[in-house]
């Protein structure tokens, strides 16, 4: 073979590797359009039937609110703040929505899809708070609330401790694979702050605290729900690792990894986490919010564990996420889906294992991973979300901004926000205050 003919079998290696990376990753984001799917499903069952609709609707705008504005920022923001506060301009160039690499460019076989998984990551913070706050919150706060935290906020976070050159990783030996603090601990804690200033639905908390049940019209829907987002995490934990052609996978970390070890592990926490908290609770609701959060739990270290260890911490997880949401009620804040539970407190038990378990692993840039980094870690993303969540959501409550107007919360938001209803053939309309004739809120 001349030296001709091997360069182009090369370069036809070369070309076939990238277009296998290319395709990966293509339906890594395709599958966690499945997450979405979930959410959506879960949120409306969760809600009662004068809300179903508001609850969707709510989900599906965020989700397409948070694709063009990440593209404009969100990605700059990534590339260009891994220091902190301080930009790269130069690495943020590649950012820049009008930028080269940001369009058609044939050259260019890898960042649009690198993109559009990152904007399926962004998207998922978003219905994370989704379902945490439904049933009274204004549908235009909620949106400005959700870009807030889709485009700006989690990848800030994804920049400082996700990024091969975040200053939680060369400084502290910050370890996060599967995203638990990144993307999790994040939106969990600024879902927290959300709930402080928005207050919990009218009837939900009795004078003397005593917490009220308010029942979902849909269990059903909710359980499949939950089921088709452990099927999108497929998705989301496989988009996790780096494509190499020609040598072995790695991390985001650039430590070795393979797809058999994330799938030994989301599948043993996943089962942790369903027996945790279904033994805890006998509620199929919880132990299905269980399974998530056994897999959240088991994320940061999920290329590093013995998969009977990510089925132990993955019960911790199921276990532990019930008696957080109670603890919750306790200073009446209303997380209509245990929200916080489920993403905050399974992501701070995610990014704390780490320390606990793998404490020496070596990482291939800066120092090995330390219990003392990812407390370090889990307290910076706990503030990063908490922060502008409380804050902001502070603002909006301060000018009118974040709640319905209670006769508007009673009559029911599918009617008062949307305005429609989800099964009008066997559903009455909803009751209006005596002597008000309600007409449709805007956002």
């Amino acid at each position: 073979m001349s030296a001709e003919e091997l360069e182009q079998l090369k370069s036809m290696i070369e070309m076939s590797g990238t277009v296998n990376m290319e395709v990966y990753y293509w339906w890594c984001t395709a599958v966690m359009v499945l997450i979405h799917v979930g959410f959506l499903a879960y949120e409306m069952g969760a809600s009662r039937l004068k809300n179903t609709l508001a609850s969707g609707v709510k989900n599906i705008l965020a989700f397409a609110f948070v694709i063009p504005t990440f593209f404009f920022f969100g990605w700059f923001i990534y590339l260009g703040f891994p220091d902190g506060f301080s930009l790269r301009l130069d690495d943020a160039a590649g950012g820049i929505p009008w930028g080269e690499s940001m369009g058609p460019n044939l050259s260019d076989n890898a960042t649009g899809v690198f993109w559009a998984a990152f904007t399926l990551f962004a998207a998922t913070t978003a219905s994370i708070m989704s379902g945490a706050v439904i049933e009274r919150i204004r549908l235009s706060a909620f949106l400005i609330l959700a870009v807030l935290l889709g485009s700006a906020v989690w990848i800030l976070g994804a920049a400082w401790g996700w990024h091969p050159e975040g200053w939680l990783t060369l400084k502290l030996g910050y370890h996060d694979t599967g995203a638990a603090g990144v993307v999790h601990m994040v939106a969990g804690f600024f879902t927290l702050g959300v709930l402080i200033n928005l207050g919990p639905r009218i009837g939900r908390f009795a004078p003397d605290g005593t917490t009220l049940p308010i029942v979902g019209h849909s269990t059903p829907m909710s359980l499949i729900g939950l089921m088709l987002i452990i099927v999108g995490f497929f998705g989301f934990i496989g988009g996790c690792i780096i494509y190499t052609t020609g040598d072995q996978w790695v991390t985001i970390y650039n430590t070795p990894a393979t797809l058999s070890s994330f799938a030994f592990n989301i599948l043993m926490g996943f089962a942790g986490g369903i027996i945790g908290a279904y033994l805890i609770t006998r509620d199929p609701f919880w132990m299905m919010s269980g399974g998530l959060a056994g897999i959240i739990a088991a994320a940061s270290g999920i290329d590093l564990y013995y998969p009977p260890l990510a089925f132990l911490i993955g019960f911790i997880g199921g276990v532990v996420i019930a008696y957080a949401d109670k603890l919750l009620q306790k200073f009446r804040l209303d997380d209509a889906v245990g929200a916080f539970s489920v993403h905050g407190v399974g992501g701070l038990i995610g990014v704390l294992s780490v320390g606990l378990f793998a404490s020496g692993y070596p990482n291939v840039d800066g120092p090995a991973i330390s219990l003392g980094g990812q407390l370090v870690g889990a307290l910076v993303m706990a503030a990063l979300g908490f922060i502008p969540g409380y804050l902001v959501s502070l603002l909006l409550k301060s000018i009118g901004l974040l709640r319905v107007p209670a006769e508007a919360e009673e009559a029911g938001l599918d009617i008062t926000e949307i305005p429609s209803r989800a099964y009008p053939e066997s559903v009455g309309p909803p009751a209006i205050p005596h002597g008000a004739a309600m007409p449709p809120i805007q956002g």
